[in-house]
């Protein structure tokens, strides 16, 4: 059994697309899935599964939830060998974290493009790209700057739609189930 992170893109996001976690929970299981864990209602999910094909395994449960919720939601996987590796890291090191600061991972559904910018800063200094690695991207959002972040927009831009992106504390929270 291999353990995984799943993350759901777009759930439960103003009252929109709505996914409740004890729901999605056994959907998971009906195909399959084990000892599956839900954390917060955006749809972060850990489990077990026999499958060790990614690919496969990501298509099979959008395409599970597609059917029980009636919408398209796509699923980024990663193992939660990888969830370790990120947390190892250490990305926000040497960013001073204040309650206006937000420390984000963004997880990409392919590998950054080397074109891909690292320290690129918004125009009003409040978003900025501290790195990436294969595919996840780590940035920091400064909310005293200002009060309408436009952070996604940016992460979508610079990396495409099918994006999707946690709170530092969120990833330490799943780590630990």
């Amino acid at each position: 059994m291999q353990k995984y992170a799943a993350f759901l893109r777009g759930i439960n996001v103003g009252g929109n697309k709505k996914v409740p976690m004890v729901e999605l929970k056994k959907v998971l299981e009906k195909i399959g899935i084990k000892n599956v864990k839900t954390l917060l209602a955006s749809g972060n999910v850990v489990f077990e599964a026999d499958s060790n094909k990614i690919d496969e395994l990501q298509a099979t449960i959008s395409t599970a939830i597609e059917k029980a919720f009636k919408f398209p939601v796509p699923v980024l996987l990663r193992t939660f060998d990888e969830i370790k590796k990120i947390i190892a890291l250490d990305p926000f090191n040497n960013i001073t974290v204040t309650p206006q600061t937000r420390l984000y991972v963004t997880f990409l559904t392919e590998k950054v493009k080397d074109k891909a910018s690292s320290n690129k800063v918004s125009p009003d200094k409040s978003f900025t790209i501290l790195s990436k690695r294969k595919s996840e991207v780590f940035s920091v959002l400064d909310l005293s700057i200002t009060g309408t972040p436009e952070a996604m927009s940016a992460l979508e831009k610079e990396f495409g739609k099918e994006v999707t992106t946690r709170n530092w504390n969120t990833i330490l929270k799943l780590a630990s189930l």
